[in-house]
């Protein structure tokens, strides 16, 4: 590279060195570049090129390179309405337009240049009349040529090609040969024009209707060239312009004075050799020429650019001489020196009469010229007669001439003269080899792709057939689902192993190689493998049309007509192909062991295609042939993208759907400026994707990295209308592009009706689907060819009527997809017709080839542009990462596989969306029940002191408190429900976490708040209401307790009066002997009337007989029908009535399929187990009946009857279940009043007390000092007993709060993945049968296994009980100190004090203070102290006995049984799947739907096939794809399409699996398993398919995670799980099989 810049010294040296990156020249040639003698003149260009380049700023450019990433950045520039400031500005509003391919790009001045000369004072300051006439604006005008060759030295080989291309859909002329700084050297642009395609018809093809199409640089015309010699009067370029037009298209193809800044002086561009094309169009009428022809034209003098001159004479076939005077001998010799090949022309211009005739006559004979080689331009020809003139004389030449010479064939020419030519750079020629070397093997394209490209043939199309049919299972017929499911596991599997049986081709490896050089030689690289195959394809495509012409002309020629159709689609070849093997062969190697070498290999492949995609290359999302993805290569792709741009990776995708042809590649190549093919030949297969930047500053406003672009195959498309599923295939394609993008743009044509309602069908199907789950992408029409200023008013009709027909298409596919709420196309979308649409008018102006791009087109596209960025500023990207659009991809893909979308979508962003929600929402929900509880707990401990000491509650009244108390709770639950929903509401308004994709679900948590709060009211109401009608019942007792206390004290304080006279010591003897004396005879005194227990039988029937009272008189029958003492006694059983039902429900039994009976026993055994858990919650508080408990549980019977619609009940059913809970519940509250009377009998409590009494009796006689005695009496009988009742109180709160923090209770669904794993690491079949067929007591056995695992590993226990028994003992502390402020007189008053400030806190057993207070003489100080000391040992005394007391006795004793709480949280609704009985994984209770996360065969739930008695082995996910029957007592035994389940199971959603692999768990299992359970069964064991004996544990595990979607169990949390179920054993729906 060294000896390359010395050489190239000169020629661009701005910076004082060539950039090694410009072309350079072959080392053949190098000596003709010896480098001149610097001149001031030489000196003087360089500095006049390095200061406009610094004008217009491209300073740094000039070594550091545009490239066409960087001009393609959505940036500010792109969308400035601005006008241009300065020079600088120019470029860029040059390079804007001329990628929008707007054909005003040329047209450059700068504000300055358009602001008139004058000030606010014209009118009366003087005027200067030599200004007027002398100023001009040309130092702020830049020339558009100077522009162009700038640009041009400034950009890389990529972003030139660009230029020229678009420059030449503009019709502007092009740099042929581009001139550099001394104006001495230049540079043959091959390589730029090498991607300008162009077709036209010749006069030989005009009445066949042919074309040609071909790359312009190979094509052989002849070139016609116009020179300048000399200063020329006459405009060459204006009059090129006029040669090249006809009368009705005229077009400034060349740049010339007249045109805007087109006087400006040209500063860098003279030397400049621009190129363009007259093309036919097979019409006489409107040709110029009948044949092709190229036409040259040298910008300034040939006198000063003698060597591109003496290019175009050894090139061109006649070179036109435009001159005003002649210098014979000057003229004649550089004219002559150079005329080797071309026919010279002398076009002088007369008008002036400065010819003379004999220098004319000189240089004619010298040069040889014929009378109609001069053509002259006298005063009196006008403009039109000389063009003719002009026209005629090229006419000739292009008929005539032999010489004929392409581009390519011209670069041999520059070497010789010396001229660069910009392919020689090492780079372009280095990848220039390797793609030669690939193409040139290739003879014919179908024959290539079969023998060097066989894994993307016909082994891809039939692995993409097995797959879907896994999905669909068209072809299953009466086989056994799981095994036609593993027989096309195994098809697969060897389909795999027969495409890693083919080795990788010599091609693909020569492919990959190249792609692992530099970035430059390989985008080289690519380009060139791009340009080979498309000319090959061209010619081979081109042969096969004339074929196929000649065959259409003959009707019998139908099977060779498809058959041509089939060899059309096969023939082409394109890069895509080379990458879509390399998709393949990577995909193939998966499927190897992960220590195979050759897959190691191949582990880079996804990181160079990444590479690939940010350097501007597309990828293929959808193979258009197979119609299919190759999941896993894609996915790997963009995982690796992702994690190169990494954090940058936010992006918004555009994609764009319309009929095929209509434009819609070549909308996204104008809007954006990216490469997706666009010729007629090549039309988009599939969909691809491509990426755009954003530039830094402009990602604020966008919130996004990248844009990304998806370009897809055409709708209804011709190939692909002659299959059967080509609807289908645009179902596919088009649900699965507007899924992944944020805006979709649909181009429609209105002229064609029948075809947009089509269309129109196809995208508000995809749009429905995507409102369903949860997306919601924006869509902007465009109508196209409308050209009309007008349209867009002209249209409003037509704007109605396609609003109107976009309504019906909702309705249609709303019915179609089984979602008929839906009734108007704003129902799923946000659309407004107005802002929703654009017209583009039509992209040409005039007839193609000459015809320019149509302006309004450009300037329509480029509105177009802007609303589309205003529309992705609206778009939320904060939730739209790379790794985001992946997950959307799978999931999209896996879901249009199955022939029912909506039901099949499932997403792994949706369903952690969807877990985040439910994490918050239980977290929310637990703070609400907890502080409940809490406030509950408080609340009952007042009640329960209440009259214990003289305190506010004695005045006030029971009756009032409890007022107080309730209207209290209603304003806390109000506030927490407030909270609850202001949580929800600020959760949906933020910007991450996708939580937009569960708006769908707001209302359903808003109801369950809702329904939280009464549930709580409710409970929290009885709650008091129980507490104070107990506290109340005990007031009489009380009152006997407070009078008998009251007489034993007066009568000891009487003995101890008469004692006292006695005037003599008596010993303890002769005290206990007069105590024992006095208590006999006070005793006698009273009279007892003994407490009557109430009939807790009677209380409850009356609840029971109030509660049936609206169901009618039946009811009541049915009730007196049976006594309630007789209830509840033997298990519940549901029996049939009459005979037929009896014979039936046995038959059944035998067969264990599942009738009406056993779905009611199911129910009924479900609910017997959570009143059961109430029961035994009212039982551990030790209190009195009261009615509240059972009005309680007859609340949760009528809420779980009414909440079950699955399973019909009649008034029967309902009052036998509630006559059976009664009966048991008033037995079981029976034994509780009796023990509450046996503990509060006033007899047994005054005799208990008796020896208390005595000892005080002796030590107030004795006058002994009571303070310590009695200090430590109130400590142990009144405070430790509290202590303990509040620790028990709180700690089980304390213990499920802490459970909660635990991974398997945050969510359902975290729960039923912890549960399953736990069994698979167990390896024991019993605790598997418990799960299947005692689900709801494995449960509750597995969660108290938890806890006290939980806790028996750390101290988390003790330091709970530590923090209350220190809160309690500090607040114990705080109201002695606080008592003793108060300087009461006795102790009475100081204990009374002390009670009432513990309240709310302690339970102070009223029995215990009572005998406290007799004979109590203490001082109030020194007990205060003794009691302050006596509280420590309490504190240690309790710490010892809870250390020395096991966790379950603990658990035994605690008010809340966290246990039950965490039951009650994780069961959910309770309800199982109708099919295999799985759990509903559904969040928050008021959800309408129920799901599941992994279903399981139905054998496990006792289901077998009738004749062979084996287990079955379907699992009811599948089924539901089939075409399978299933019959239930809710289909009345009639047999019904599992695919129609949910006509029978509505509130049901039943998904196939996630993947295939997604039930591997439950397979694992039943394969492990299959005889153990068919023994427990009593059936024989199940015919377990191939495939399953394979699911190894570690797959089985991973399986769970993915079902659950659980990427790591321990750090992301999902959903939730589980139901309910009852105490007994329960089987689930059993389904006769009888297909």
């Amino acid at each position: 590279m060294a000896e390359a810049e010395t050489t190239m010294e000169g020629i661009l040296d701005v910076e004082e060195a060539a950039d090694p990156s410009l072309p350079q020249p072959s080392p053949a040639n190098t000596a003709a570049f010896s480098p001149k003698v610097k001149t001031s003149e030489d000196t003087m260009d360089k500095k006049i090129l390095k200061t406009f380049l610094k004008d217009l700023g491209l300073e740094r450019h000039s070594k550091e390179k545009l490239s066409l990433s960087k001009i393609l950045q959505i940036d500010e520039r792109t969308f400035d309405e601005e006008p241009d400031k300065s020079k600088s500005d120019l470029l860029w509003y040059f390079m804007k337009k001329l990628m929008m391919v707007n054909v005003t790009a040329r047209n450059l001045k700068t504000m300055n240049a358009l602001t008139p000369n004058w000030d606010d004072d014209t009118e009366t300051t003087e005027i200067d009349y030599e200004d007027l006439l002398e100023n001009s604006n040309s130092e702020d005008m830049v020339n558009p040529l100077d522009v162009i060759t700038a640009l041009f030295l400034c950009s890389d080989g990529f972003f030139q090609q660009e230029m020229a291309l678009k420059m030449s859909m503009c019709q502007f002329s092009v740099p042929l040969l581009l001139p550099s700084c001394d104006s001495q050297q230049c540079t043959l642009m091959l390589w730029a024009m090498r991607d300008i395609v162009k077709q036209y018809r010749p006069e030989a093809l005009s009445e066949s209707k042919g074309f040609t199409e071909e790359r312009i640089v190979l094509s052989n015309l002849p070139m016609v060239s116009f020179v300048r010699l000399g200063e020329c009067s006459m405009s060459k370029s204006e009059t090129l312009n006029k040669l090249l037009s006809n009368s009705h298209q005229y077009h400034n193809i060349f740049v010339h004075h007249n045109m805007e800044c087109g006087d400006s002086p040209r500063r860098i561009s003279n030397g400049l050799t621009e190129i363009t094309w007259y093309l036919p169009c097979g019409n006489k009428n409107i040709d110029v020429f009948s044949q092709p022809v190229a036409v040259a034209n040298l910008r300034g003098d040939i006198e000063s650019f003698e060597t591109q001159y003496a290019f175009l004479c050894q090139t061109s076939a006649a070179v036109f001489v435009f001159l005003d005077k002649l210098d014979a001998k000057c003229t004649g010799n550089l004219l002559s020196t150079r005329t080797h090949k071309a026919q010279i022309f002398l076009v002088g211009n007369n008008t002036n009469k400065q010819l003379e005739v004999s220098a004319l006559k000189e240089v004619s004979t010298k040069l040889g010229l014929t009378k109609k080689n001069v053509i002259i331009r006298n005063k009196d020809v006008n403009d039109v007669d000389f063009v003719k003139r002009l026209r005629a004389a090229v006419s000739e030449v292009i008929s005539k001439t032999k010489r004929k010479m392409s581009i390519e064939q011209m670069a041999d020419v520059a070497h010789e003269l010396g001229i660069w030519v910009d392919e020689d750079s090492p780079e372009c020629q280095t990848a220039k080899q390797h793609a030669d070397a690939i193409t040139a093997e290739i003879k014919d394209p179908l024959t290539f792709k079969v023998d060097q490209l066989p894994l993307q043939g016909q082994i891809w199309k039939e692995l993409t057939s097995l797959e879907k049919e896994e999905f669909r299972l068209r072809k299953l017929g009466s086989e056994n689902i799981e095994k036609y499911k593993s027989d096309l596991k195994e098809k697969k599997e060897k389909l795999r192993e027969k495409q890693n049986s083919c080795d990788m081709s010599n091609t693909l490896m020569c492919f990959i190689q190249a792609l692992t050089m530099q970035k430059k030689e390989r985008s080289y690289f690519l380009k060139w493998m791009r340009i080979n195959l498309d000319n090959m394809s061209r010619i081979k495509l081109s042969g096969l049309r004339e074929i196929y012409k000649e065959k259409w002309k003959s009707s019998e020629n139908k099977e060779e007509i498809k058959q041509l159709d089939q060899q059309l689609t096969n023939s082409s070849l394109g890069i895509e192909h080379f990458f879509r093997e390399m998709g393949q062969i990577y995909e193939a190697s998966r499927f190897r062991s992960e220590t195979d070498l050759f897959r190691q290999q191949l582990n880079n492949l996804p990181e160079l295609c990444a590479q690939l995609l940010l350097d501007g290359f597309p990828l293929e999302l959808v193979d258009g042939d197979a119609s299919n993805i190759p999941l896993q290569w894609v996915s790997d792709v963009l995982s690796q993208l992702n994690k190169m741009v990494s954090p940058k990776n936010k992006i918004l995708v555009v994609t764009v759907l319309g009929v095929q042809s209509t434009g819609k590649s070549t909308l996204l190549n104008t809007m954006f400026g990216v490469q997706f093919a666009v010729s007629s030949g090549r039309c988009t297969r599939g969909a691809f994707m491509l990426l755009i930047k954003v530039h830094e500053e402009f990602k604020t406003k966008l919130d996004c990295d990248f844009i990304v672009i998806i370009d897809t195959e055409g709708l209804k498309s011709p190939e692909l209308a002659q299959l059967d599923n080509s609807y289908e295939h645009d179902n596919e394609l088009a649900t699965l592009v507007v899924g992944l993008s944020n805006l979709t743009i649909v181009n429609i044509a209105m002229e064609n009706l029948t075809e947009m309602k089509d269309i129109l069908q196809i995208v508000v199907h995809a749009f429905l689907r995507m409102k369903e789950v949860g997306k919601k992408p924006k869509c902007h029409f465009v109508h196209q060819n409308v050209s009309d200023v007008s349209a867009h008013e002209k249209n409003l009709r037509d704007r109605k009527l396609l609003l109107q027909q976009l309504n019906e298409m909702t309705q249609a596919a709303a019915r179609m997809e089984k979602k008929e709420e839906y009734k108007s196309f704003t129902d799923v979308m946000e659309y407004n017709p107005d802002t929703g649409n654009c017209y583009i008018p039509g992209l040409w102006n005039g007839n193609p080839p000459m015809a320019p791009v149509n302006a309004g087109y450009s300037e329509a596209v480029y509105e177009l542009k802007k609303n589309i960025i205003q529309l992705l500023a609206k778009c939320n990207s904060s939730d739209n990462e790379i790794s985001d659009f992946k997950e959307w991809m799978r999931s999209l893909w896996n879901a249009v596989k199955h022939e029912n979308f909506i039901f099949s979508f499932r997403n792994s962003l949706v369903a952690d969306a969807y877990m985040r929600l439910c994490t918050e929402f239980n977290k929310w929900e637990w703070e609400f029940k907890k502080e409940m509880y809490i406030w509950g707990t408080n609340a009952e401990t007042k009640i329960s002191n209440f009259g214990n000491v003289d305190s506010e509650g004695q005045t006030s009244g029971m009756n009032e408190l409890l007022s107080r108390l309730k209207t209290e709770a209603i304003t806390v639950l109000c506030k927490w429900e407030e909270k609850l929903l202001e949580n929800l509401t600020q959760y949906f308004t933020q910007t991450e976490g996708h939580v937009h994709l569960v708006e769908g679900h707001r209302a359903e948590f808003e109801n369950s708040a809702k329904s939280l709060r009464r549930e709580l009211e409710n409970s929290v109401l009885y709650q008091l209401s129980a507490a104070a009608e107990i506290r109340q019942g005990m007031v009489e007792i009380n009152q006997i307790k407070e009078n008998h206390t009251k007489e034993i004290e007066k009568a000891v304080s009487a003995l101890i009066d008469e004692c006292r006279k006695t005037k003599h010591q008596m010993t303890d003897q002769q005290l206990d002997k007069e105590f024992d004396k006095m208590w006999k005879e006070t005793l006698e005194k009273f009279t007892y009337s003994e407490q009557k227990p109430i009939d807790v039988f009677n209380k409850v029937f009356h609840c029971l007989r109030t509660n049936l009272s609206n169901k009618g008189s039946h009811a009541n029958e049915l009730l007196g029908q049976k006594r309630l003492q007789d209830c509840g006694r033997e298990p519940f059983i549901c029996k049939p009535e009459g005979t037929f039902r009896k014979i039936t429900h046995k038959v059944n039994t035998w067969l264990n399929v599942q009738d009406h009976i056993s779905a009611l026993q199911q129910r009924a055994d479900s609910i017997i187990e959570v009143c059961t858990m109430s029961i035994n919650e009212k039982m551990a508080k030790k209190s009195d009946y009261h009615d509240a408990y059972v009005q309680e549980i007859l609340n949760i019977i009528d809420e779980r009857l009414q909440n079950d619609k699955e399973v019909k009940t009649d008034i029967e059913f309902e009052v036998n279940l509630k006559q059976y809970i009664c009966g048991f519940a008033a037995r079981t509250f029976q034994g509780l009043h009796q023990s509450f009377l046996q503990t509060n009998d006033p007899y047994k409590c005054l005799k208990k007390n008796k020896k208390k009494f005595c000892a005080d009796f002796k030590d107030v006689f004795h006058e002994r000092d009571q303070c310590q005695k009695k200090a430590e009496e109130f400590a142990i009988q009144c405070l430790k007993p509290a202590v303990e009742d509040r620790v028990n109180r709180v700690l089980g709160l304390n213990i499920t709060d802490e459970m909660l923090k635990c991974q398997e209770f945050s969510t359902r669904i975290n729960f039923q993945y912890s549960i399953l794993l736990d069994l698979l690491s167990k390896k024991d079949f019993t605790h598997y049968y418990n799960y299947t067929m005692c689900y709801d007591s494995y449960t509750k056995t597995w969660i108290l296994q938890q806890i006290e695992k939980h806790f028996s590993s750390s101290s988390k226990l003790s330091e709970f009980e530590e923090r209350v028994l220190t809160t309690s003992i500090n607040n114990i502390d705080d109201a002695i100190q606080k008592s003793l402020k108060e300087k009461k007189e006795n102790l009475k008053s100081f204990v009374e004090d002390m009670c009432h400030e513990l309240a709310a806190k302690l339970v102070i057993s009223q029995d215990a203070l009572g005998a406290f207070m007799i004979l109590n003489n203490a001082n109030r100080k020194q007990f205060a102290d003794s009691l302050t000391k006596c509280l420590k040992d309490i504190k240690q005394d309790l710490k010892v006995k809870f250390q020395n007391t096991n966790i379950q006795t603990k658990l035994k004793n605690l008010h809340m049984k966290p246990q039950n709480e965490l039951f009650t949280r994780v069961i959910g609704c309770g309800k199982q799947c109708p099919f295999c009985a799985t759990p509903c994984d559904a969040g928050g209770k008021a959800h309408t739907e129920h799901w599941a996360s992994l279903h399981r065969p139905q054998g496990l739930g006792r289901c077998r096939w009738i004749v062979t008695e084996k287990l079955i082995t379907n699992i009811c996910s599948s089924l539901v794809i089939s075409d399978g029957r299933f019959s239930c007592h809710q289909t009345n035994g009639q047999y019904h399409p599992y695919k129609d389940y949910k006509e029978i199971f509505p509130d049901w959603k039943i998904s196939p699996d996630v993947s295939l692999e997604a039930s591997d768990y439950w397979k694992y299992v039943m394969t492990k398993y299959n005889q153990d359970f068919a023994t427990k069964y009593n059936a024989e064991p199940a015919e377990i398919p191939k495939s399953w004996y394979n699911i190894s544990y570690k797959q089985a595990e991973e399986s769970l995670k993915e079902s659950f979607r659980l990427k790591d169990p321990d750090l992301q949390p999902q959903r939730n799980t589980t139901p309910r179920q009852g105490i007994f054993p329960r089987r689930p729906l059993n389904f006769d099989k009888r297909f």
